[in-house]
C-alpha cells in the first residue's frame, strides 16, 4: 500500500494485519489509536517493497508467533539503527531525557520534558543494549525520518548522563541513604524574605523532604518559586513537576526559572499523563543524582498526583525518593512538595505521609490575606536533624527566636518574623541582634 495511505480510515482488522507483519508487539491489546502510531513508528505504511525484514517473512505473519515476532520485530528496528550513507551526513546531534514506553521502545524528550513533534524514537533494541533506564540524558546522532516515519531516530548513544553506554552504573535504589547534613544555603546569605523566614525556621539541606501545607491561596506557589531561585542559585539543579496546574502556570515557571526543568501534565491533561510526568521527573533526578549531582524536585502538588494515582498511598513512593546518597561519587535527591490542606483528600495524603518528612512547613491563608509574607505558620513547623545543621550558637538563637515567637498568637508571630527579617540583611545578623 502507499506510505501516503490515511491509516485511520483502514478497518480494525487491517490493521492487525500490518501490525503482525511489522512485528509489533501485544497489538492486539493496544487501542486504534495507539495501534496507528506504532504502526507509523515501525513504518507499518511502507510499501511491500520497501518493507524492512521483518515485513519481507511471511512466516512472521503467523499469529501464534507473538514472542519471535517481537524479537524479530527489534531486529528490524536495530538495522534501521544503522543509517544509510546519506542519511549519515544528514544526522544532528541531539541531548534529550529518556522517556520509555510501556512496549519498550522510547523517545528522547528535547523541550519542556513533554510530548512533542521534535522528539526522538529510541528503538527498544538500543534501550535494552546500553540498559538505558527512564530519566536518563541520552546524546546521539539522529537521523531524519524515513517515508512512514513521524519522528527522527536516534542512530547511536554516545553518552548516557554524561559518561559513557559502556561504563558501570550506579542504581539509585541499592545507594545508601545518609541524614542530610549539608545546608542547601549559608545563613550569613542575603535572600528573599521567604527563603529566609524557611530557612529559619528549617533550615534546609541538601537530602531532604520538605512538606508544605498550604491552604488555598496561601501563597504556596509564591514560596516555591522563591526556593527555587535561590537553590538554582546556590548551585543545584533543580527540577519542577506540576501535576493538574491551570495551563498558564507552566509558561510563568518557565519565565521565572528559566534555569530549572519543568515537568508538566496540566489540568487539560489525563491523569495518566499527569502520573508519566510524574514518573519521568523523579526517574531523572535520581539519574542525575546517581551521577553525583544535588538536584531537588520541586513538586506541586502531591495532593494532584494522589488524584491522578488514584491512591494517597502511591505519592509517598514519590516523596520518600528524597534522600542524601552516601557513596563517594554520589549527590543526593531533595524532595520539596506541597499537598493542599483544605479537605479530606488533602488529609488522607497528609496521613500517607505522616513522620515521612524531615521538614514540615504550614502556610496559612489568613495571614496571607491580611498582607503578611512570609504566611508561615511559626508553631506548627519544624524540623529533625536541626543539630546537624546548626552550630551549637546558631542553635541557641534559634531556640530563644521560638520562644519569642512561641509567646504570640499566630498573627502576632508571623508579623513579628517578617518585621525581623525586613529589618536586616541576613539570617546570620537578624540572630546576632539583642
Amino acid at each position: 500500500m502507499p506510505a501516503s495511505m490515511a491509516l485511520k480510515d483502514e478497518h480494525l482488522a487491517d490493521l492487525h494485519r500490518r501490525a503482525r507483519e511489522v512485528g509489533v508487539p501485544r497489538y492486539r491489546m493496544l487501542p486504534r489509536e495507539e495501534l496507528i502510531e506504532a504502526l507509523e513508528e515501525r513504518g507499518g505504511g511502507t510499501p511491500a517493497a520497501e518493507a524492512e525484514p521483518a515485513q519481507a517473512e511471511p512466516e512472521r505473519a503467523e499469529p501464534r508467533q507473538a514472542e519471535p515476532e517481537q524479537a524479530e520485530g527489534d531486529e528490524a528496528a536495530a538495522e534501521r539503527e544503522e543509517p544509510e550513507p546519506e542519511v549519515e551526513a544528514e544526522a544532528e546531534e541531539v541531548t534529550g531525557v529518556l522517556d520509555r514506553m510501556p512496549q519498550g521502545y522510547g523517545f528522547l524528550r528535547l523541550s519542556g520534558m513533554s510530548e512533542a513533534e521534535g522528539d526522538i524514537y529510541v528503538s527498544a533494541s538500543q534501550i535494552r543494549r546500553c540498559e538505558l533506564r527512564p530519566g536518563d540524558e541520552v546524546s546521539g546522532p539522529a537521523r531524519q525520518p524515513r517515508r512512514g516515519e513521524r519522528h527522527r531516530a536516534l542512530v547511536r548513544v554516545e553518552t548516557v548522563n554524561g559518561q559513557s553506554p559502556e561504563g558501570e552504573r550506579k542504581h539509585f535504589e541499592d545507594l545508601t541513604a545518609a541524614p542530610p547534613h549539608r545546608r542547601l544555603l549559608p545563613a550569613d546569605a542575603p535572600g528573599d524574605p521567604l527563603v529566609r523566614a524557611v530557612d529559619l525556621l528549617g533550615p534546609l539541606a541538601f537530602g531532604q523532604r520538605v512538606l508544605v501545607l498550604a491552604q488555598p491561596r496561601s501563597g504556596r506557589t509564591t514560596l516555591l518559586r522563591a526556593l527555587g531561585a535561590a537553590i538554582a542559585e546556590a548551585g543545584a539543579h533543580v527540577c519542577v513537576l506540576l501535576a493538574d496546574e491551570r495551563p498558564e502556570e507552566v509558561p510563568l515557571w518557565e519565565r521565572a526559572l528559566p534555569q530549572a526543568e519543568i515537568f508538566a501534565a496540566t489540568a487539560d491533561q489525563e491523569p495518566r499523563d499527569q502520573i508519566r510526568a510524574a514518573e519521568l521527573a523523579m526517574g531523572h533526578a535520581k539519574r542525575l543524582a546517581e551521577a553525583g549531582e544535588d538536584v531537588v524536585v520541586l513538586i506541586d502538588s502531591l495532593s494532584r498526583l494522589a488524584l491522578g494515582y488514584r491512591d494517597p498511598a502511591r505519592v509517598k513512593r514519590i516523596f520518600g525518593a528524597g534522600r542524601e546518597l552516601d557513596e563517594e561519587g554520589s549527590g543526593s535527591l531533595t524532595v520539596i512538595a506541597t499537598v493542599l490542606d483544605s479537605d479530606d483528600k488533602g488529609a488522607e495524603v497528609r496521613e500517607a505521609l505522616e513522620t515521612t518528612e524531615n521538614l514540615l512547613l504550614r502556610l496559612d491563608a489568613g495571614l496571607a490575606a491580611k498582607g503578611i509574607v512570609p504566611a508561615l505558620v511559626a508553631a506548627d513547623s519544624r524540623a529533625s536533624g536541626e543539630d546537624e545543621l546548626r552550630d551549637a550558637d546558631e542553635m541557641d538563637k534559634i531556640r530563644r527566636l521560638r520562644e519569642e515567637l512561641g509567646g504570640m498568637d499566630g498573627e502576632e508571630a508571623a508579623r513579628s518574623l517578617a518585621d525581623q527579617i525586613a529589618a536586616t540583611s541576613s539570617n546570620a545578623e537578624l540572630l546576632a541582634r539583642p
